[in-house]
């Protein structure tokens, strides 16, 4: 009885085996006539149903937020006034003892505020518009007597013909008097359409203010116990970053508009209060709006006295911009959250392009509210167990 032949190994599998490779295929040695195998993955019906409709629901959720973005923007403007407003009712209600006489007394003062400055800002502001109306052609006088005595500013005059545009422009100003009432008159119309969105915004404002807090505390409440102390502690933090920095910021705009305001009336400027006000409202944009602020009223000294004026006001400029940002913000802004510089930027930027010029003026506090988010996250991470890994 013959044992059976065993096939002689193929050449390399052991060495093959020995490094772990598989071992070569037979279909290769015979030249490739056995076909690849393919691989079939069944996937159940249950799971590619609910895949493609997780897949629906959220192209739908992103449609609805995408019609919603309006009035998600009133919601978050509200959010954020009542952040803003917060602390003066709170502190105005431990004198009166009466929450909604504070909330009342805060929200009379925030309508009166507009209405104040339009009453101090918009008569001189007309006033002093005819007047630069009337004097415009001796202003483009002034302006030529100066390029004639500059032997270049003379010379780009004689090629460009810049002061006789300017004097032709200066002589038909006061006929577009009339023009530039229209104009208020459709800015006037303008405001009264968003007349709405703002009633809107302080109505769900008041609202937060009043009833935001137990709202707050009830949605606390449906969490783990272990997660309550964290999130009550992220969502005061929130309010404290918000509302310090809106009240460092209102500061900060109120020092700058002034003291531009005394400045421009030292040096005689024109349109002193409506220059004051501008410069105070831009300072409350973060980073580039003092500077743009202090740019414009430049330009305006330019046909005042140039060039002693507009030298004046730019030294004036630049020195106040760096008490601003050594002194003054960091004494204003001290128990606000720290964030750092380039994520300042970042927020910033990412802001304004979402929302404008109110996209820009809560990007800090929001930073800074996603900051301390990361801050609670990390410590609750670090204070919760760590499992033990079994057989070790």
């Amino acid at each position: 009885m013959t044992a059976a032949a065993t096939p002689p190994e193929e050449p390399g599998y052991e060495r093959g085996a020995q490094a772990g490779s598989e071992p070569p295929s037979r279909g290769a040695d015979r030249g490739g006539s056995e076909p690849p195998r393919s691989v079939t993955v069944e996937v159940p019906v249950a799971t590619a149903v609910r895949t493609v409709l997780v897949a629906a629901l959220v192209v739908a959720g992103l449609y609805l937020l995408w019609l919603l973005r309006q009035p998600l923007t009133w919601v978050v403007a509200a959010a954020f006034l009542a952040m803003v407003l917060g602390g003066p009712v709170r502190r105005l209600e431990a004198i009166v003892r009466r929450r909604w006489l504070a909330i009342v007394c805060v929200y009379l003062l925030v309508l009166a505020t507009p209405v104040a400055l339009a009453a101090v800002v918009v008569p001189p502001l007309v006033r002093e518009g005819q007047e630069l109306a009337a004097n415009a052609p001796r202003y483009a006088r002034d302006f030529q007597r100066f390029v004639e005595r500059n032997r270049t500013l003379a010379r780009l005059d004689r090629d460009y013909r810049v002061t006789e545009r300017v004097r032709a422009e200066a002589q038909r100003l006061p006929e577009r008097v009339p023009d530039a009432a229209r104009a208020l008159r459709d800015v006037g119309f303008t405001v009264v359409n968003s007349l709405f969105a703002i009633v809107t915004v302080l109505v769900l404002s008041v609202f937060l203010v009043a009833n935001g807090r137990r709202w707050v505390d009830l949605a606390i409440a449906t969490r783990p116990p272990d997660q309550r102390a964290i999130l009550a502690r992220w969502v005061d933090g929130t309010a404290r970053a918000v509302g310090g920095y809106a009240a460092g910021a209102l500061a900060i705009a109120a020092l700058s508009g002034t003291l531009a305001y005394i400045v421009l009336t030292i040096l005689g400027v024109p349109f002193a209060a409506p220059l004051g006000l501008i410069q105070g409202l831009f300072s409350l944009i973060p980073l580039v709006g003092a500077t743009l602020a202090a740019v414009l009223i430049g330009l305006v000294t330019v046909f005042v006295d140039f060039p002693t004026t507009t030298i004046v006001w730019a030294i004036w400029a630049v020195i106040y911009q760096q008490l601003e940002n050594h002194l003054v913000q960091p004494l204003v802004q001290r128990r606000t959250v720290q964030v750092h510089p380039f994520v300042v930027i970042v927020a910033v930027l990412f802001g304004a392009q979402l929302l404008g010029v109110f996209g820009a003026l809560i990007a800090i506090p929001v930073a800074a509210s996603v900051e301390l988010a990361l801050r609670e996250w990390f410590a609750w991470r670090a204070t919760r167990p760590r499992p033990v890994a079994h057989g070790s």
